[in-house]
């Protein structure tokens, strides 16, 4: 990968900021980047990446911002793109929010920052624990923090510092997972549906507030590492899109499986994967739609828990689609609250607390005081958001985190495992 300049535009084309890398690009390039674009809008062939001559702009849009790479070389077009975003990552930590106006009162941080991210077109230092260290948006601190360079540069740990300390060494544990489904049904009033499409996407999430520089080496039940070495298959999850964060010491990982690592301060993200599973819906729904005359509709919502009875899922939402010109709502549901909201056309059932086995109804009346054509096609579906804690579906658990630390202090590790909903969504339509 080898950028030759990076421009930060507003939604006009002007110019915020730049910054020339490699010099082999002439930067009144970038003038020919909205015409570009403009033009493959009206032609309906948006393209990531627009050429004028010999040179590619690489793009993304965020809030009222365009983030634009140029190069005249064959890059690796993915990796330019993960830096990209990795500037929108690093920019939101420094300020808030990533849009024109934040730009604008930061240049000066910003120049530093594209100074520091990259150096004659490679990606440099990336992490923004450690840019903070030196890079500051006081500028006197920015003046005296240069006399010295940080630790975590030059540091083969370059994630951590050194000389950190607690009063209370403590390490929690995050085991989220989201599950997306596709459910469809063979008719608009038929309650059974089947699932034709199903995976869970994980996450270990870290929270580490550890004094000095401990190793820590983590450990999933066999679940999962019997999938994972190749072994009997019976009863195990297979991890794929494994993507460990760069402390993992993957050499250590590849040979026994052992995901051993010296974690950076503070929350980071340890690893994510996807599991490719066939999940039968966590609660399920069947629904039922009834038309009167073109006068009236009412609709049936009926949810059932299909986990363990002893798990509750949280904050339950299922959001049902109704005609745009309905009215009249009337609702009565077994528990939980049904609302009409009329700018989205949806019914909002909300249920606080859901005990796993259990089986809920809500019913909904509506007057419908235009006559329209049964247009089936492109109605939105139904879908369904909600949290269980204490409760992964694929099973995957922390059998193990040991702490290493020359000291030898005590240190707790906590553990909390959340399934929550992904893309649910199913696909009946009023």
């Amino acid at each position: 990968m080898s950028v030759s300049a990076v421009f930060l535009l507003d939604l006009k084309g002007k110019v915020l900021i730049c910054r020339n890398y490699k010099g082999d690009v002439d930067m009144a390039e970038i003038d020919h980047f909205l015409p570009l674009l403009m033009q493959e809008e009206e032609d309906g062939l948006l393209s990531p990446v627009l050429l004028h001559g010999s040179v590619h702009f690489l793009w993304i849009k965020h809030s009222n911002l365009y983030l634009v790479a140029t190069t005249n070389k064959n890059s690796n077009a993915s990796l330019v793109y993960a830096f990209l975003y990795k500037l929108v990552e690093v920019f939101t930590e420094y300020f808030k929010e990533l849009e024109e106006e934040s730009i604008q009162d930061n240049f000066v941080v910003v120049y530093e920052l594209l100074d520091e991210l990259m150096d004659f077109g490679f990606p440099q230092t990336t992490d923004s624990k450690i840019l903070q260290e030196y890079i500051t948006q006081e500028g006197t601190k920015l003046e005296v923090a240069k006399s010295k360079v940080p630790t975590t540069v030059t540091n083969a740990v370059s994630w951590r510092s050194e000389g950190i300390k607690y009063k209370k060494n403590e390490v929690f544990i995050d085991v989220i997972e989201s599950i997306n489904l596709d459910v469809k049904y063979s008719s608009v009033v038929n309650a059974n549906g089947s699932v034709m499409s199903s995976d869970i996407v994980g996450s270990i999430k870290l929270k580490t507030m550890l004094s000095g520089m401990p190793e820590l080496r983590l450990g999933l039940n066999d679940r999962v590492l019997f999938a994972l070495t190749g072994r009997d298959k019976g009863k195990t999850v297979t991890m794929e899109d494994v993507k460990f964060h760069q402390c993992v010491r993957l050499s250590r990982f590849e040979s026994d499986r052992t995901i051993s690592f010296i974690p950076p301060d503070g929350e980071s993200e340890l690893m994510s994967y996807r599991i490719n599973t066939h999940v039968k819906p966590l609660i399920w729904i069947e629904s039922v739609i009834e038309k009167f005359s073109h006068s009236r509709v009412e609709i049936m919502v009926k949810a059932k828990g299909q986990f363990k009875k002893q798990s509750v899922a949280n904050n339950v939402e299922v959001r049902i689609p109704v005609p745009s010109d309905a009215d009249s709502p009337k609702f009565k549901a077994s528990t939980g609250h049904a609302k009409y909201v009329p700018e989205k056309n949806l019914v909002v059932w909300t249920i606080k607390s859901f005990p796993g086995g259990k089986e809920f109804l809500m019913r909904a009346h509506f007057g419908l005081p235009s006559v329209e054509n049964d247009e089936l096609e492109g109605r939105p579906p139904i879908t369904v958001n909600f949290e269980i804690p204490y409760f992964t579906v694929s099973g995957i658990q922390v059998r193990y985190m040991k702490i290493i630390e020359k000291s030898g202090y005590q240190a707790l590790p906590w553990v909390r495992y959340i399934t929550q909903s992904g893309g649910k969504q199913l696909n009946i339509f009023i």
